[in-house]
Formats: C-alpha cells, sequence, structure tokens
C-alpha cells in the first residue's frame, strides 16, 4: 500500500473509532449486544424550572402536626369529602428540607393553581379518573410515580399519614419572591377602616378553624378543632393575613372510596371577603374572570387590598 493510502485508512479508523464514541457519550447508552444501540430510560423526574411548588397536606387529626407547613407563603384550606378539610401549601421565596404529609390531589387544586405559571403539585395521587385531567392542566403533576426518591415513608406515623417530600431532591429550590407578589397581591400598609377584632371562626361541616390575634407575635393564631395548631417542632402555626374568601362549593363528578362526592370549590367568579390583619377585619371583594387569571381582591370602594408581610391563609367558605 502507497504511503498516502495508508495514512487515508488510519485517518478513516480514527474517524470511526471517534463516531463511536461520540454516539456513546451523547445519550445513545454504547455499543452493546451485538452492536446494536441501547437507549436509557427515560427520565421521569418533573422539571425543575419552576418557581412555586405546591404540595397537597392532609389535615385530619391523625396527620397533625405538619411539616413544613410554617413555611409556606400561602396556605390554602379547602373542604373535601365527608366536610373534612385539606390543606394546599404553596412555597417560592423558600423551601423547608421536608414537607407534608402529602395526601391526594382534587380536582380544585387545578383550577386554584392556574393562577401561578405552570406550578409544580406534588401529591400523593389521585383517582384514575382525575389523573388525565391532572396530566392536561398547565402545571408539573409530581406523584411518588414520577419521582419515587422526591418522597420517603416516615415510621413515626401510619399509612397514610406518613408520606413526606424531599423538595431537595426534585430539586426544587426557594426563588426569594414570595408566592402571593407573583399573583398580584401587594404588601403594604392597611387601608382605612378596618373593625377591631380578636378571633374569627370559620365552620365546615366537619372542620371548624379560629383565628385568634396576639398582639406579641402580631399574628393570627391558628387553631384547628378546638385545638392550638401546632408546627412538627411544637410552635405555633401562625399567619401575618388570613383571607376568608366566600365561594360556590359544589360537588363535582368524582366521588371518594366510601362514595362521598368530591366538592368542587369555585375559585373562578366573584364574592365576598374578609381579610384579617393587624387585628383588624376588612371588608373585601374578590374577583377572578377566567381560570388563567389572578384573583384580584379589592376594598369596597374598588381599591387594591393590601395585605401584611408574612405568611398568607386564604380559607375558602362556602356561600
Amino acid at each position: 500500500m502507497h504511503a498516502a493510502g495508508a495514512k487515508r485508512s488510519a485517518a478513516a479508523s480514527l474517524a470511526t473509532l471517534a463516531l463511536l464514541l461520540v454516539t456513546a457519550c451523547a445519550g445513545g447508552g454504547g455499543i452493546a449486544g451485538g452492536g446494536q444501540q441501547t437507549t436509557p430510560p427515560p427520565d421521569n423526574r418533573v422539571s425543575s424550572s419552576a418557581r412555586v411548588l405546591a404540595v397537597k397536606i392532609d389535615n385530619v387529626v391523625p396527620a397533625r402536626p405538619p411539616t413544613g407547613l410554617d413555611k409556606a407563603d400561602i396556605v390554602y384550606v379547602e373542604q373535601v369529602e365527608a366536610g373534612l378539610s385539606r390543606i394546599l401549601a404553596v412555597y417560592s421565596s423558600a423551601v423547608p428540607p421536608v414537607v407534608g404529609p402529602v395526601r391526594s390531589a382534587r380536582e380544585t387544586d387545578l383550577e386554584l393553581l392556574r393562577q401561578f405559571d405552570r406550578p409544580t403539585l406534588a401529591y400523593s395521587g389521585a383517582q384514575s379518573r382525575l389523573t388525565p385531567l391532572i396530566e392536561a392542566a398547565p402545571l408539573n403533576p409530581l406523584p411518588p410515580s414520577k419521582d419515587p426518591d422526591a418522597f420517603f415513608r416516615s415510621n413515626d406515623r401510619q399509612a397514610p399519614y406518613n408520606l413526606y417530600l424531599r423538595p431537595g431532591n426534585i430539586p426544587h429550590r426557594g426563588s426569594g419572591s414570595n408566592a402571593a407578589e407573583d399573583i398580584g397581591m401587594r404588601f403594604a400598609a392597611a387601608p382605612a377602616g378596618g373593625k377591631p377584632v380578636s378571633e374569627q371562626t370559620v365552620r365546615y361541616p366537619a372542620a371548624h378553624f379560629a383565628f385568634t390575634w396576639s398582639a406579641d407575635q402580631k399574628r393570627w393564631l391558628v387553631e384547628m378543632d378546638g385545638a392550638p395548631a401546632r408546627t412538627a417542632d411544637g410552635g405555633r402555626l401562625a399567619a401575618a393575613t388570613v383571607v376568608m374568601q366566600e365561594v360556590t362549593v359544589r360537588p363535582s363528578q368524582f366521588r371518594d372510596r366510601s362514595g362521598h362526592a368530591s366538592p368542587f370549590t369555585e375559585t373562578v367568579g366573584s364574592g365576598s371577603a374578609t381579610v384579617l390583619r393587624e387585628g383588624k377585619a376588612y371588608d373585601a371583594e374578590w374577583a377572578r374572570d377566567a381560570a388563567e387569571s389572578r384573583t384580584a381582591f379589592t376594598t369596597p370602594d374598588g381599591k387594591p387590598m393590601t395585605f401584611a408581610a408574612g405568611q398568607m391563609w386564604i380559607v375558602y367558605v362556602a356561600r
């Protein structure tokens, strides 16, 4: 073989070897099994680009106290089957290392979360008829089946009250921006007026909440079903602002395993609200034109309602 031909042959061999190496490193899984390429399994983990993390948290007595709820920007309280309550905790400014106990999603959550820009929704699961709606919603669904490493079972409680989320394993980190501000709520000085109050109560058919103003802590201390609501480390759950939003609650097309109709809370529409901040109650109005719109809270004279800086509880109250 001439020298030039030998050089071309060597170059071709090197090029072939380089191509094989590039193929192996580029995700093709290398060459294996008689020269056939193998494809790695798909990565089903949820995208970590979402600014907002929403976690569905159980709220019956065996599930208390919750872990990480005190770090949420917004705590939504909604009615579920048999007149009980469940919590949707929304995180953005800071995310705790553990959140839970995590429970199943509801249809209400899908409409409620349309206010946020494609949030991540962590939940334990959902009934089969609801799952397609969750998958089609403009959010990042995160059940344990999608990312098992993000969840764990605690040994100090019985199932189903022992499933917890590790947000750092998604991974999901705090954005530094409060989720309430992301949907147009303003933290500012209180509007004029307001009526001094020391306590307000919200009742569901099988659950009730009380919010008591603490001048020392400058927070509304939370009680659930007649007992002080506490964090996992023994502290009191407390809110800077409480919004009691009057809504329509109607039966949905879904039922639980016991045959109870799952309530659907209509968060699109308009109505009255009461805002608790700094030891006073303020009359307010709310309006949300469409699912993709944000909820606007205004004073009776039409000015934007302002809220106290800190954790906000939004409790949906049936009209």
